[in-house]
């Protein structure tokens, strides 16, 4: 069964700057990426993996969950960062530009040679399209494996695809990292919007995100945490339909009756499924406030 630990938002944090870091621990963000990669300068690399290794130590960010995000697995600086992440636990792992299973394995076999806790999983991005061909040999890679990220800005760039409403030139992508995912039990967050200006275009984006099944965004600005967290978060009226549903079909068994409806439709047990999940949801929704 999928993970269903909150992930409606993840903000991305420059592992560069110190201040970004400071403010993290007051944002109401599901999770946190301290990013090493393409938020920091080459030669800033190295007092970035220091200063997010710290952060992550300190133990100041409440029930966030942490997140380091490493450089990719063909630059200098991939395996010192996995190794320096690994040494101080975070709650996962972001490896970019994953492209196979076997970039899973040797992130994972780093991870483990390093000393990681059990805790300390592996995010994988998938922003390429040799990674979207190979999207359900990277999700079935390793039980350590439990989320995807989709990179929508890289994938646009490979693809020469256009940024339009809609997303139309990047919805095969979407779809077969979502059958990847949820083939293998694994969450899925949606890519970035990257307008922070443009707020109706962000909340038509979380409102496609949600219907097509992801659990979450990936966000670049903390203004974009509110609008997020509301769309990827079951509503009231979710929660008092998925109640209804499953009170009716609990009833219709005690009468031994075949059929069950509320609100005229025809209820199966693959709705009361999907109604005791979107209940789980909602319960660990309200447990982090």
């Amino acid at each position: 069964m999928t993970d269903l630990r909150p992930r409606r938002s993840a903000l991305y944090m420059p592992g560069a700057n110190e201040r970004a870091l400071e403010k993290a621990k007051t944002l109401p963000a599901d999770a946190l990426i301290l990013d090493l990669e393409d938020a920091v300068a080459p030669d800033a690399k190295v007092a970035a993996r220091e200063r997010v290794c710290a952060a992550v130590a300190s133990g100041e960010y409440g029930r966030r969950e942490l997140t380091i995000r490493v450089n990719a697995c063909d630059t200098p600086w991939h395996e010192d960062d996995v190794r320096a992440a690994a040494k101080v636990g975070p709650d996962a792992v972001v490896v970019p530009k994953v492209n196979s299973a076997a970039d899973v394995h040797s992130v994972e076999r780093v991870l483990e040679q390093a000393g990681a806790p059990d805790r300390t999983k592996i995010w994988a991005m998938v922003e390429s399209p040799v990674a979207i061909l190979h999207a359900k040999e990277i999700a079935a890679a390793s039980a350590r494996l439990t989320v995807l990220v989709m990179g929508t800005n890289d994938l646009a760039k490979e693809l020469q695809a256009q940024h339009v409403p809609g997303r139309a030139p990047l919805l095969t992508g979407l779809s077969l990292c979502l059958l990847a995912a949820r083939a293998y039990g694994k969450q899925i967050l949606d890519g970035v919007y990257n307008d922070v200006r443009d707020l109706d275009g962000f909340a038509a984006e979380c409102r496609q995100g949600r219907e097509f099944g992801f659990d979450g965004k990936t966000l670049i600005h903390p203004s974009q945490l509110e609008p997020c967290n509301r769309t990827f978060a079951p509503s009231e009226e979710e929660v008092d339909h998925s109640r209804r549903i499953i009170a009716a079909f609990e009833e219709a068994v005690r009468r031994g009756d075949g059929v069950v409806t509320v609100d005229g439709r025809m209820i199966e047990n693959l709705h009361v499924d999907d109604a005791r999940r979107l209940l789980a949801l909602a319960d660990a929704v309200a447990a982090i406030g």
